[in-house]
């Protein structure tokens, strides 16, 4: 269907085809700064905005803080100009285009916490000009573009869909995967409008390689990503369980998941850990529990799935515990040697991490333990800042009890094979000593 745009609307197009726009980012985090890399390596002129002047003078300087950019690519940009970075907000009066890639944590009641989309809007709603796109990248609940961005954006005097443009994208990074990155993971849109939709589609279409998806609406591409998430966080539960339910009954579980996955349809492998890590999978389905309480509807699956995912750091420190009692030692005072601070391998990022209440509880039963991380070199812990060690044959020896809880591939397992007394693999790296327990 041949979409009707107005002149601002066929302007902005023009820009975005013939890469004279200038393009925003708001939020220079692990999404935010990939994608405005990205954008500036396709030719635009980009201006990356974030209220951490820490960020803002890395980035000015060339100086990359991200693991999934390159930082020969940040640093060229930098020094030809195509990219720079602001906390001075008023700059977005210079750019065509915006994306919003800021924070959306949950509060203490798993509820979500919209301040910094909130102070985003408003910060663009007081800069912004006519003609202006502005597409809200951060995971939220559906119904969040329409109900929260736009009225704010509308205060400014301008009309949604005529005197601006306004859609929602969802981010799909993740972080250290080496097949898919920000360039070619396909990009599903949804706008207010069906012009809202076709200018930010042509602005993705002209910087990525993946397939460029468009919805219906904002609030279609906000639960669709919410679908994402919460398909893995159940199946990750469903996972976990059967851990659990494995280890009371002396089975492999990870040989059953590897039997289940030679099935050529109908079954998708998903693997047990000591919980789940980082800013979506954990996070993103409480928005949509959230957001069903207003339409009086109880995710009953979603709620139970967060709930035995939650519960793993608990199940490891009891494990942790019965492979010492084994030994004939308690797990107060005992010296514990946790392998991995970061949710996920080969990556620098502990945000969520299981391993942290993992730490936390090993700390309430007394135990002594040490973090050894290759990517991770300090990390806070409640109110605490806490410096890993270099994996030395010396701590594993002197270790009651090493668990592996995040498997870098930096890690020398035939090391902590050889030295360490017991070992609980909770990743499956299939390392094996005379101390060997798996989840």
């Amino acid at each position: 269907m041949e979409v009707k745009l107005n002149s601002l609307a066929e302007e902005l197009i023009q820009k975005l085809e013939k890469k004279t726009a200038t393009i925003g980012v708001v939020g220079l985090g692990y999404v935010g700064l990939p994608l405005a890399v990205e954008k500036a390596k396709a030719g635009y002129n980009v201006i990356g905005f974030d209220v951490q002047e820490e960020k803002v003078n890395k980035v000015n300087n060339g100086e990359n803080y991200i693991g999934d950019v390159i930082p020969a690519d940040l640093e060229e940009l930098v020094q030809s100009g195509k990219l720079k970075a602001t906390s001075d907000y008023s700059f977005i009066k210079e750019v065509d285009a915006l994306a919003i890639c800021v924070p959306t944590p949950l509060d203490i009641y798993k509820q979500p916490n919209m301040k910094y989309v909130e102070s985003s809007a408003k910060a663009i709603a007081e800069n912004f000009t006519k003609g202006t796109l502005v597409v809200l990248e951060s995971t939220t609940y559906p119904g969040t573009t329409e109900e929260l961005i736009k009225p704010i954006l509308e205060e400014a005097g301008l009309t949604c869909g005529k005197d601006f443009f306004l859609a929602y994208s969802p981010e799909r990074v993740d972080p250290g995967n080496k097949d898919f990155n920000t360039k070619n993971t396909p990009k599903v849109v949804g706008g207010m409008t069906s012009a809202c939709t076709k200018v930010a589609a042509t602005m993705y279409r002209s910087v990525l390689e993946g397939d460029v998806h468009e919805v219906s609406s904002p609030a279609v591409a906000e639960m669709e990503k919410l679908l994402e998430n919460t398909f893995r966080n159940i199946n990750i539960a469903l996972a976990n369980e059967m851990a659990i339910l494995c280890n009371k009954m002396g089975i492999d579980v990870w040989e059953v998941i590897d039997a289940a996955a030679t099935k050529p349809y109908g079954f998708m492998p998903f693997y047990p850990g000591p919980g789940l890590g980082g800013h979506c999978i954990p996070i993103d389905p409480w928005y949509l529990t959230w957001k069903a309480r207003e339409y009086n509807y109880h995710t009953k699956l979603i709620e139970t799935a967060g709930e035995i995912n939650d519960s793993m750091p608990d199940f490891v420190v009891q494990r942790c515990m019965e492979i010492l009692n084994e030994q004939g030692k308690a797990l107060k005072g005992a010296k514990i040697l946790v392998l991995g601070v970061a949710y996920k391998k080969d990556i620098d990022d502990y945000r969520e991490s299981p391993v942290l209440p993992i730490l936390n509880k090993l700390t309430e039963f007394g135990a002594d333990w040490i973090a050894v991380d290759p990517h991770v070199k300090e990390f806070r812990l409640d109110n605490s800042f806490y410096a890993t060690k270099e994996l030395t044959e010396q701590l594993l020896e002197n270790a009651d009890l090493t668990v592996i809880a995040t498997n870098h591939s930096g890690f020398n397992y035939e090391m902590i094979s050889e030295y360490a007394k017991a070992i609980f693999d909770t990743r499956n790296t299939t390392i094996s000593n005379k101390g060997y327990n798996k989840l």
